[in-house]
C-alpha cells in the first residue's frame, strides 16, 4: 500500500504548512521530497529521521494531507481564473485576491458574484434592464426612487409599473448583498459560533415504530459550536429516514442588523428599498446558504471525529496480544446447527475439521461431542482451544471447562467481529476453496488468536465493528484513515517473508497486491527465501520497492542474523563495521550486551546517518526482531454470568471493552450483548475523551447499573462509587451497536457424562 502525495510543491505552500503545523520548514520540505519521491509514511518516520527532524507518522500523515488539500486549492483556484478569463471578468484586483485566497471557503466566496447561476429573480430582473435601477438605488440612498423607477417602465418586458420595478431592482441588491464576500464572513463567523441544532420529530411519524429509537431528538436543542460528534450523526440519520427535522439557525435579526448596517449608508426613500433588499438578501438567500454549508461543516467535523475513533480502535483491535504459534482448536459456537470447530498446527494450516454438538441436543449427543473433542486434543496435542464469542460462546466454554484439561492447555474467548465477512469473501475462498462458510469462520477464529494482526487484515475494516456511524462518515476519508492505520500497525509489527499471506504483504511499506503475489509464486517456486537480498529476484519488485520494504520484512533463521531483524539493509555494512571494529561477530555483537556497550555511536555519525538511526539500530540489536506487541494475557468471565437476565443491579464483573466511542464504551460481560459505559460514568473524575480512559481490548472492572431487557441495553460503570445520576444527553440510536443474537439456553446436562467422556478418550 502507497501513500498518496502530490508530484509537486511550491515553497508558498510548505512555508503554509510549516506555519499551520509548527514543524520546523526544513523538516516540512524533507519530508513533502520524499512522500513526492514515492517513499511511504511508515518507511519515512523509520528510517529517514535525519531528515525529517525525526518526524513521527502523525506529523507525516498531517504533512501529506494538507499538500493535498492545498494541490486540490490551487486546481480549484485554476478552473475558477480560467471561467473568469473567459467571461472577460478577471480584473487585476480579483486575480490578487484569488491568487492570495488559502483556503476553499475563500475562493468560493470570492467567486460566488460570477458564478454562473440558474435563473433567478435578480437574472429575470437583469435581463428586464433593472440593473441602472438597482445601481441607482444604492450609490443615492438619500434621493427619492419614485422618478428614476418611472423610466423602467415598460409592459413588453413584464415591468408594468415603478413599484415593478423597484421590486426587481431589490432582487437585484439581494443577490449583491448575499454575494458580499465581507459579509458572508461575517455571517459564517456567527454561524459556527452561535448558531443553534435543533430537531424535531417529522410531522405523522410519532407512531410509527421504528421513529422510537430516535425519540431522544423529538425535541431537541443544542450549540452547534459543541455538538458532540455522535449527535451530529445520529440526528441527520434520522433525517435521511424521513423520522427527523433538523435545522442549524440564528435569530435573523443578528445578520439582517450586520448586512444593514454595511449595506444602507443612507437616509432618504432609496435607502429604505436598499434596507429592504438586504434583509429579503439574508433571509431568502444568504441565511439558506450558510445553514447549508453549516450542514456541511457539521458532517465534516462529526465524520473526523468518528473516523478519528474508528481509526484508533482498529490500531488497538489489529495490535492486540497475539497467542502466538500454537496448535489450537478453534470452535464457533452455535445451538440448532451444533459448534462448528477446527484442528489448526502452529502454523494456522487446517488440519481437521467438524461439527460438535455440544450447546443443545440430547446428552447422547454431548457425551459424543466430549469423546470426540477430548480425542483431538490428545490426537494433536492441542495446546490452546479458542472460542468465538457470539452465540452460544459461554455455553460451549462451559462444556469445555468441565472436560477438565490440563492447565497448559489455554481457553480463550475470541472476539469473532468479521469472521463471517471474511468466511464469505473472495480471500476466504481462495485459501480455502473446498470447505464451506462455516469451517472457514472457525478457522479465522483460530488463526486470530494466534496472530490477530495477521488475521484481521484480509477483513474490511469496516466490517471489523469497532467505530461508530461507519456507513455514514465520508467513505474515502474512511478508507484512507484505515488504510493508514492498518499499514502502521502492519509496518510497526514487521511480517514474516515466509509465511505471511498476500492480505497481510500487501500492507507492507512499497509494496502492492500483485508484488505482494509475485513474492508468494517466487516463495513457493523457490522454496521460500534465505535472505533479503532475494526479494531483487522478485518479478516487477525493483529497487525503490526493495528500499521501501525490505526493513520491514523478516527471514526467521536466515544466513545472517540481520534478516530476521528492523535493520536496514543500507545498514547492515554500518553493523558489521561496528562489529569489526570490536573484533567480535554478529552473532557475537547480537548476543553480547557487553559488546555493544562499548560502541561509541558518535564514531559512526555522518552527514547520512545520525544518532536517531544509529540508537535504532542498537536497540534492534539488542533484541532482533522482537513482537512490539504485548505478551498474551488470559482471561476469565464471571462464572454464572451467561445471559441479559442473569444480570442483576450492582452486580460487580469484569469485562472487555470491545468499542470505544465518543458518548462512552463498551463493554462485553459475557452475556451475548455489550453494555454501554456512558462516558460520564468512565471514571471517578470528569472525562472529555473516552479514549483518554479505555481502549479496545482493554480489561476492565464494571458495576451493573441498568438491564433494560425489553430493549436489550446494559448499562454500566467504571466509577468506584457509582450512583444513578439524571437524564444525560442521548447517545446514537439503539447505542448503534447491532446486538449479537439472542437464543434461549438450553438445559444443562449433569456431570456423569463429563467423567465418562473423558474415560472414553482415554481409551482411544
Amino acid at each position: 500500500m502507497s501513500d498518496p502525495a502530490p508530484s509537486s510543491s511550491s515553497q508558498a505552500h510548505l512555508d503554509l504548512i510549516a506555519r499551520e503545523t509548527g514543524i520546523r520548514p526544513a523538516s516540512v520540505a524533507a519530508t513533502a521530497k520524499l512522500l513526492a519521491e514515492g517513499a511511504t509514511i511508515p518507511f519515512i518516520s523509520r528510517y529517514r529521521k535525519e531528515a525529517t527532524g525525526m518526524l513521527d507518522e502523525v506529523q507525516i500523515q498531517a504533512i501529506r494531507d494538507r499538500m493535498l488539500q492545498l494541490a486540490e486549492l490551487d486546481s480549484r483556484r485554476a478552473t475558477i481564473l480560467k471561467s473568469l478569463d473567459e467571461r472577460q471578468l478577471l480584473s487585476p484586483e480579483l486575480k490578487s485576491k484569488i491568487l492570495a485566497a488559502l483556503t476553499l471557503t475563500t475562493l468560493e466566496d470570492l467567486f460566488a458574484p460570477y458564478r454562473p447561476k440558474r435563473q433567478t429573480r435578480a437574472s429575470m430582473a437583469a435581463e428586464r434592464g433593472l440593473t441602472p435601477l438597482a445601481d441607482f438605488l444604492f450609490e443615492n440612498q438619500n434621493a427619492d426612487p419614485t422618478e428614476e423607477a418611472a423610466k423602467f417602465i415598460d409592459a413588453e418586458k413584464g415591468v408594468p409599473d415603478a413599484e415593478s420595478a423597484l421590486a426587481g431592482a431589490r432582487d437585484i441588491l439581494a443577490e449583491r448583498v448575499s454575494d458580499d464576500a465581507t459579509l458572508r464572513g461575517q455571517v459564517r463567523k456567527i454561524y459556527e459560533e452561535e448558531a443553534t441544532v435543533s430537531s424535531k420529530i417529522m410531522y405523522g411519524k410519532e407512531t410509527e415504530a421504528d421513529a422510537a429509537k430516535y425519540r431522544d431528538y423529538f425535541e431537541w436543542a443544542e450549540p452547534f459550536k459543541t455538538i458532540p460528534s455522535h449527535r451530529m450523526l445520529a440526528i441527520r440519520r434520522g433525517e435521511k429516514e424521513a423520522f427527523l427535522f433538523m435545522r442549524i439557525e440564528v435569530p435573523l435579526e443578528r445578520v439582517t442588523r450586520i448586512a444593514v448596517e454595511t449595506w444602507v449608508s443612507g437616509k432618504g426613500a432609496c435607502s429604505e428599498q436598499v434596507r429592504l433588499a438586504a434583509e429579503d438578501g439574508c433571509k431568502r438567500l444568504l441565511m439558506p446558504s450558510m445553514e447549508t454549508e453549516m450542514r456541511l461543516l457539521g458532517k465534516k467535523r462529526a465524520d473526523e471525529t468518528a473516523i478519528r475513533v474508528f481509526a484508533e480502535n482498529l490500531r488497538e483491535l489489529m495490535l492486540a496480544s497475539p497467542l502466538g504459534r500454537k496448535r489450537t482448536v478453534a470452535i464457533d459456537p452455535g445451538f440448532r446447527t451444533g459448534c462448528k470447530t477446527v484442528v489448526l498446527d502452529a502454523q494456522g494450516r487446517l488440519l481437521h475439521h467438524t461439527v460438535l454438538h455440544c450447546t443443545a441436543g440430547s446428552q447422547s449427543q454431548a457425551y459424543e461431542a466430549a469423546v470426540e473433542l477430548s480425542t483431538l486434543i490428545k490426537k494433536y496435542d492441542i495446546e490452546a482451544i479458542a472460542i468465538g464469542n457470539g452465540t452460544a460462546s459461554r455455553e460451549t466454554e462451559a462444556f469445555v471447562k468441565k472436560l477438565k484439561l490440563p492447565p497448559s492447555i489455554q481457553i480463550v474467548m475470541v472476539n469473532e467481529s468479521g469472521a463471517s465477512i471474511y468466511s464469505a469473501s473472495e480471500a476466504a475462498r481462495e485459501e480455502f476453496p473446498n470447505e464451506d462458510v462455516t469451517v472457514r469462520g472457525a478457522i479465522s477464529i483460530g488463526r486470530r488468536l494466534m496472530d490477530p494482526l495477521a488475521e484481521l487484515v484480509k477483513i474490511d475494516p469496516k466490517a471489523i465493528g469497532v467505530g461508530q456511524y461507519q456507513h455514514d462518515v465520508d467513505q474515502r476519508a474512511l478508507k484512507t484513515s484505515l488504510d493508514d492505520t492498518v499499514e502502521s500497525c502492519v509496518n510497526a509489527v514487521g511480517v514474516e517473508l515466509n509465511t505471511a499471506s498476500k492480505h497481510l504483504l500487501a500492507y507492507v511499506s512499497g509494496l502492492s497486491t500483485s508484488l505482494a503475489e509475485n513474492i508468494i509464486t517466487f516463495r513457493t517456486d523457490s522454496g521460500g527465501f534465505t535472505s533479503r537480498a532475494q526479494l531483487r529476484e522478485v518479478p516487477r519488485l525493483g529497487e525503490k520497492a526493495f528500499e521501501q520494504a525490505a526493513g520491514f520484512l523478516r527471514i526467521r533463521d536466515a544466513a545472517n542474523p540481520l534478516d530476521s531483524s528492523a535493520v536496514h539493509p543500507e545498514r547492515y555494512k554500518l553493523v558489521e563495521k561496528m562489529a569489526a571494529d570490536l573484533g567480535c561477530s554478529l552473532i557475537d555483537l547480537l548476543r553480547d550486551e557487553a559488546l555493544r556497550k562499548k560502541i561509541d555511536l558518535t564514531k559512526y555519525a555522518d552527514g547520512e546517518v545520525g544518532l536517531p538511526t544509529l540508537r535504532d539500530i542498537i536497540d534492534e540489536l539488542s533484541k532482533p526482531g522482537r513482537d512490539p506487541r504485548k505478551a498474551f494475557e488470559s482471561f476469565d468471565f464471571a462464572e454464572g454470568v451467561e445471559k441479559p437476565s442473569d444480570l442483576a443491579v450492582g452486580m460487580k464483573l469484569p469485562g472487555v471493552v470491545t468499542n470505544v466511542t465518543a458518548f462512552g464504551a463498551f463493554v462485553d460481560v459475557g452475556v451475548h450483548q455489550d453494555g454501554l459505559v456512558h462516558v460520564s460514568h468512565l471514571a471517578d473524575h470528569f472525562v472529555r475523551d473516552a479514549s483518554e480512559v479505555v481502549k479496545v481490548g482493554q480489561r476492565v472492572q464494571v458495576t451493573v447499573m441498568e438491564v433494560d431487557l425489553p430493549r436489550n441495553r446494559i448499562a454500566l460503570s467504571m466509577k468506584s462509587k457509582p450512583e444513578p445520576e439524571a437524564r444525560r444527553a442521548p447517545g446514537p440510536p439503539g447505542n448503534d451497536r447491532r446486538p449479537r443474537q439472542q437464543n434461549e439456553r438450553p438445559q444443562p446436562a449433569g456431570n456423569d457424562w463429563f467423567t465418562q467422556a473423558m474415560g472414553q478418550a482415554k481409551k482411544k
